[in-house]
């Protein structure tokens, strides 16, 4: 299949979805009690970042962009803190939640790029 969408092009969108598959793999190891609880949660979060990104991506005003990047950010955030939680119950090794963060950071800093550039785009430049 060669066709790609206008978001599966984007590194902002590869990257979320790889931090996605990283998160389903890193979470087969958490304990089989939390699969309501802190998986659901952390696994919905992770999925709505690409997810909104790639909704976001096909609305026509950049206004609309930022709303759909600003949930994105929102549900990184989310991802965040539930990953936090998850390394003080010690459900998450070190190794696994440094490299995890690096990921997160480098999506976050990706994520307020593309919103300035969105926001930027919104001015109207008076004469």
């Amino acid at each position: 299949m060669s066709f790609k969408y206008n978001f599966e092009k984007l590194e902002v969108w590869i990257i979320a979805k790889d931090l996605a598959v990283e998160v389903y793999r890193l979470t087969e190891k958490f304990p089989a009690k939390e699969k309501y609880g802190l998986i659901s949660q952390l696994t919905r979060a992770v999925i709505s970042v690409s997810s909104n990104i790639a909704e976001g991506n096909t609305r026509k005003s950049n206004k609309e962009k930022v709303h759909y990047i600003e949930i994105s950010y929102g549900s990184l955030m989310e991802v965040v803190s539930i990953l936090v939680i998850s390394k003080e119950l010690k459900f998450v090794e070190e190794s696994d939640y440094d490299k995890l963060r690096t990921i997160i950071e480098e999506l976050s800093n990706k994520l307020i790029a593309l919103k300035n550039n969105h926001n930027s785009n919104n001015r109207v430049v008076k004469l």
